[in-house]
């Protein structure tokens, strides 16, 4: 009996030991502090950060740093202390499809200012389809962060 004794105590305190070091290896993840709606732009209030731990199944699949979560946009529901998967997100888009967006056309030095409808939604830097208000002829240009389409060598 007093063996049984002694070795349990032995084996809590291994247990406890090994908590302790697992507690210190703990990986801090952010997560929503609330839940955050598909559309919603997500702010730095918004995010907290959580304690897992260090073997956590398809932790490459999640967001590890605060800074790549503010200012992107939710693509579907984020729920209240869950993991925030890589594809929930995507960038903020400045130029919506069906909107009017200024396009400027600049060749060797000339820059000319026109209007088209945006046949897809973007965000700065993406390459989008425009159809020209005037002509009707589909261009595609690059969206700047202003809202505006950059047309090179028209």
């Amino acid at each position: 009996m007093r063996v049984l004794k002694i070795a349990f105590l032995l084996l809590a305190g291994a247990m406890l030991a090994g908590g302790a070091l697992a507690a210190e290896e703990a990986v801090k993840y952010p997560v929503p502090a609330t839940t955050i709606y598909p559309g919603d732009v997500i702010k730095d209030e918004m995010i907290m950060d959580r304690n897992f731990a260090p073997n956590i199944q398809g932790a490459s699949a999640f967001i590890n740093d605060r800074a790549a979560l503010v200012g992107r946009t939710a693509r579907r529901t984020l729920n209240a202390g869950h993991l925030i998967p890589i594809n929930g997100l995507e960038d903020q888009k400045v130029v919506t499809r069906g909107a009017v967006v200024k396009v400027l056309v600049e060749d060797d030095g000339l820059v000319i200012v026109s209007y088209a409808t945006s046949l897809q939604s973007a965000s700065p830097g993406m390459m989008v389809q425009l159809r020209n208000l005037d002509t009707g002829v589909t261009i595609r240009g690059i969206v700047q962060p202003d809202g505006s389409v950059r047309i090179q060598n028209g």
